[in-house]
């Protein structure tokens, strides 16, 4: 089962990279939790592949349960980009998509209205441009550093 962070109302704001081939890297905002770096291996798909992404979620709520329920989430997140994409499902309407398996094998995932997320203007690039390049330097070391055997798997 994924973690779906209070069906993505836990889930304030955030930005992925994925300007580098094979890497996504960015930081999310979550209740509770504050800012989160990301060092995912692998790339966003359709037409983000390649780009930046932005989003805040309007439907944002710090609830006091985030506490409890996002207490055993990695920090950093470090792992495998699964599906990121503004249109995941040929049968769904599009909208943001987030998916990705930590180094514990954890799997998690954010779904977000359309509205909600947009490709970075490139003002907004420069923005984050360093804290990417930071994020990038600092955890690539990490990925595959950690073991990844099914008896460290927590499945949230």
């Amino acid at each position: 089962m994924a973690q779906k962070f209070g069906n993505g109302r836990w889930v304030q704001e955030g930005f992925l990279d994925n300007r580098q081939d094979g890497t996504v890297v960015g930081r999310m905002t979550f209740a509770v939790l504050g800012a989160v770096d990301f060092y995912l291996a692998g790339n966003c798909r359709g037409e983000i592949s390649g780009t930046v992404i932005r989003f805040k979620n309007s439907r944002f709520a710090d609830e006091d349960l985030a506490g409890q329920v996002l207490g055993e989430v990695e920090i950093p997140q470090i792992g495998d980009a699964g599906l990121i994409s503004f249109d995941p499902h040929p049968h769904l309407e599009p909208h943001p998509y987030i998916e990705w398996f930590s180094m514990r094998k954890n799997h998690y995932r954010i779904e977000l209205v359309p509205e909600d997320a947009w490709i970075a203007t490139e003002q907004e690039i420069g923005e984050v441009d360093s804290i990417s390049r930071e994020i990038r330097a600092r955890l690539s070391s990490q990925y595959g550093s950690k073991a990844r055997s099914a008896d460290d798997a927590e499945w949230m």
